[in-house]
């Protein structure tokens, strides 16, 4: 959920959603109170008692005492002098939330409270004044407010008689107060729990990822990249994705960095392996440029092989620095390539003719093998491609453990590709190490080829060469029997098209 909808759901929690459940309290509140309000005084109607008319509330709580009244008027008028009459029927109006007056001839004979307002006897109406049949009345306003009802009558001895209902309306009846802080409380108790409810749904779906966020940016700060946040990824709003982006950065953070150890380890370890493999042909050069100063090589055949066997190792040498050149480029992605067309019948012999001379001088037996026509093609780079030569056949030599060393070199036609492999009777490698030789300074076993020299990357350059051409590369091998290395590239094929016009006829 994004949180524009959070925001509009926000809105319509702490606005709509209270109005609403206020209005309910209200309706089944007044409801209930109206029932138990008629149940208790008798009422045989409903009454609102939020009614703005408050007369009409008053006067429905009085009417049985009207009636009352107006029965006694009629049977015996002369009970309005009897003051035991009179006492209960005011005990009956209190219960009412009224009282009792009653004037005759001009003066009042009872009134049902203790402190009676001098002002208000003053008020009330004069005989036949108003109408004195109940149904209306009069209302006062001073200092206090009263409804006042009057019905005047007749004595037995003749005399003018006037009852008068007064209800003081200053105050709401009890249930109205009790309804009113009950629906006060009510409002309250739903604000606090709609707030409650919203900062609750707030705090889980925008401030805890928030706070998770922050102490993974202060775990990331101190340098920990291996925690997790515990926060649901699957949200697909702003605050999800942020936390998806986050981890997603904390995960290629702590990779580069993991490559970043490695390419250190890597670097010190290249610079371990090419300064003991500058250390010895230099070594061997110092040797024997000092036997040639110290007139050790006597004849001009000693001295000849000397000067031979310096030349050999500065080529070791050239060689290794330019692997490492090479090596420089691969990290950037920048190595020359020279594409061309290539016969791969007379690029391969070419090839073989010139590695061979330095196999025969170190007595390993050289065998080609093609089996592709002679006007088979590849797009490839001539030069790349006599370094991935160069470099496997070099490594073959490096393990060569037989008296007689064999390396052998069969071209193939695959369909779409040529398949070259080139085979040596070596020690052979095992089965655990094998997808592994291609990896940049991975060593079978290092405590034995530290001695045989070499950059460790000469196999990892193939590879990456071989790739860049489109092609693949994979090792076979076998312990004690020798290694085989294979790989292949794409056949040049010409696309030609056939132009065909159409003459109308």
């Amino acid at each position: 959920m994004k949180i524009r909808t959070r925001l509009c759901i926000a809105f319509l929690t702490i606005t709509v959603l209270p109005m609403m459940l206020i209005l309910i309290s209200f309706w089944g509140l007044s409801t209930y109170q109206r029932d138990a309000f008629r149940k208790t005084y008798g009422l045989s109607e409903q009454v609102d008692l939020f009614n703005s008319n408050s007369t009409q509330v008053f006067n429905r709580l009085t009417r049985s005492s009207q009636e009352e009244i107006r029965r006694q008027i009629k049977e015996n008028p002369d009970q309005f002098e009897n003051p035991d009459f009179l006492e209960n029927l005011n005990q009956e109006l209190k219960k009412k939330y009224a009282y009792l007056i009653v004037r005759k001839d001009g003066e009042i004979i009872y009134c049902g409270i203790d402190d009676p307002d001098m002002i208000l006897e003053r008020s009330l109406p004069l005989y036949e004044e108003v109408d004195n049949s109940f149904e209306g009345g009069i209302y006062l306003d001073g200092e206090s407010q009263h409804l006042i009802k009057q019905v005047d009558f007749k004595y037995s001895d003749g005399g003018e008689g006037s009852v008068f209902l007064v209800s003081s309306m200053d105050d709401y009846i009890p249930e109205a107060k009790r309804m009113f802080v009950e629906l006060l409380m009510m409002g309250v108790l739903i604000l606090l729990m709609t707030g409650f409810a919203l900062v609750n749904w707030i705090y889980k779906s925008i401030l805890k990822p928030m706070d998770q966020l922050q102490k993974a940016t202060h775990e990331i700060k101190n340098g920990n990249l291996d925690f997790t946040l515990d926060v649901d990824m699957d949200n697909d709003d702003e605050i999800g994705r942020l936390c998806q982006d986050f981890e997603e950065m904390r995960i290629r953070l702590k990779e580069s960095a993991e490559e970043k150890v490695q390419y250190d380890k890597e670097s010190k370890e290249l610079i371990s392996n090419i300064s003991h493999d500058l250390k010895t042909p230099i070594t061997a050069i110092k040797g024997y440029v000092e036997g040639i100063r110290d007139g050790v090589a006597s004849s001009p055949e000693k001295l000849d092989k000397y000067i031979r066997t310096i030349y050999n190792k500065a080529n070791d040498m050239d060689r290794l620095i330019d692997e490492l050149t090479f090596y420089s480029k691969i990290d950037t992605n920048k190595i020359p390539y020279t594409f061309s067309k290539i016969n791969v019948a007379s690029y391969f012999r070419d090839c073989v003719e010139d590695v061979g001379l330095e196999l025969d001088a170190s007595n390993i037996e050289l065998g080609y093998f093609n089996y592709v026509d002679e006007d088979v093609m590849v797009i490839a780079d001539a030069e790349q491609m006599k370094r991935v030569i160069n470099n496997i056949i070099s490594n073959s030599v490096k393990y060569l453990d037989k008296k007689r060393g064999i390396i052998n070199i069969r071209i193939k036609d695959v369909g779409d590709f040529i398949q070259v492999e080139i085979e040596d009777n070596g020690k052979g490698i095992a089965a655990k190490d094998l997808p592994n030789i291609f990896d940049r300074f991975y060593r079978t076993d290092s405590s034995r080829n530290s001695s045989k020299g070499g950059s460790g990357i000469g196999l990892s350059i193939v590879r990456k060469i071989i790739e860049d051409h489109g092609g693949k590369i994979w090792a076979t091998s076998k312990e004690g029997i020798g290694t085989e290395i294979h790989f292949v590239l794409r056949k040049y094929q010409e696309v030609i098209h056939n132009n065909e016009e159409n003459s109308d006829h």
